[in-house]
């Protein structure tokens, strides 16, 4: 496994570094995204804030706005508080310590403390469940799959097995159209057979679809917005006002939130009510809300990227 991994594993940002902080800060923007959303973030985050200190400085909005675009913003003011604590006291460097800061679970601590701090802590995440599940044929648990990663995590190298198993499951044992053929523990694998079989597929949530209007009020190549005050998850973000419709359409998007997914319509109105006028200078610096940045995209007011 450990042979396969630092040959055929992926050059990512963050595992060219030994820095608890840089790694840290991956580990959060890696929960529930894809690989290949976060790094253009994860960059701009460490360009903008370098260490420890200068995060836990920075206001939230600003942090906010380097998040913006990457969703479930919950993450970054939670990651915002863990560094102000980490700037006064200190990284913790085990993982029972790391579990203590806002935002860090049994996943992200294992993760850390194992790929930072070379501790023997197994890491338990989808890629891993499914590859264990798949090695012995059976529906397990996350304790068993935690026991499994636990009877094999080698002491001179925990974070680059770590990293090997998930790696395997996102790249060779994936959920549809695995390639066994390439896996390296494929001989003493029981569920390749049928690997699709195991761990046994859940039933998909049904998604609710719901339509939405948004008002597009601007002067120039300024746009009218309004800050968001009555959400816990997007509270401080900026977003187009509501409409009730009417207008030209000049436009319309579709954004999903976990079963949710909205088709958003963009309604030509005036700016009412309170908020404030953005240039595009100004929108790439503040957080915009995702569900914004899209139509605003759509209809040319900001670029792609």
């Amino acid at each position: 496994m450990l042979a396969w991994y630092r040959e055929a594993g992926r050059d990512l940002p963050w595992r060219r570094t030994t820095d608890p902080y840089a790694i840290w800060v991956s580990e959060i923007m890696l929960q529930q995204t894809r690989v290949a959303a976060v790094i253009p973030f994860y960059e701009r985050f460490l360009a903008r804030f370098p260490d420890v200190g200068a995060l836990a400085r920075a206001r939230e909005s600003t942090v906010l706005s380097l998040w913006s675009g990457l969703g479930y913003y919950r993450r970054a003011r939670m990651l915002h508080a863990a560094a102000k604590l980490v700037a006064r006291d200190g990284m913790p460097t085990d993982g029972a310590s790391l579990r203590e800061l806002p935002g860090v679970g049994d996943y992200t601590s294992a993760a850390i403390a194992s790929i930072a701090f070379d501790e023997c802590a197994p890491v338990v995440d989808g890629n891993v469940e499914r590859v264990v599940a798949r090695h012995g044929a059976a529906d397990i648990t996350k304790a068993e799959a935690r026991g499994w990663m636990a009877a094999r995590i080698p002491d001179d190298a925990p974070g680059d097995f770590n990293q090997a198993v998930m790696e395997l499951g996102a790249t060779i044992c994936t959920p549809r159209s695995p390639k066994c053929g390439q896996c390296p523990i494929a001989p003493g694998c029981r569920g390749k057979s049928a690997p699709e079989s195991y761990p046994t597929p859940k039933q998909r949530a049904s998604i609710r679809v719901e339509s939405k209007a948004v008002k597009l009020a601007s002067k120039g190549d300024r746009v009218f917005l309004r800050r968001i005050d009555d959400s816990n998850v997007l509270r401080g973000m900026w977003d187009l006002p509501p409409s009730r419709g009417g207008g030209p359409v000049l436009g319309e998007v579709t954004h999903g939130i976990l079963d949710r997914r909205y088709r958003i319509s963009i309604h030509r109105g005036r700016a009412t009510g309170a908020g404030r006028w953005f240039t595009p200078a100004q929108l790439a610096r503040v957080p915009l809300a995702t569900a914004a940045r899209k139509c605003l995209r759509k209809i040319g007011m900001i670029e792609e990227g």
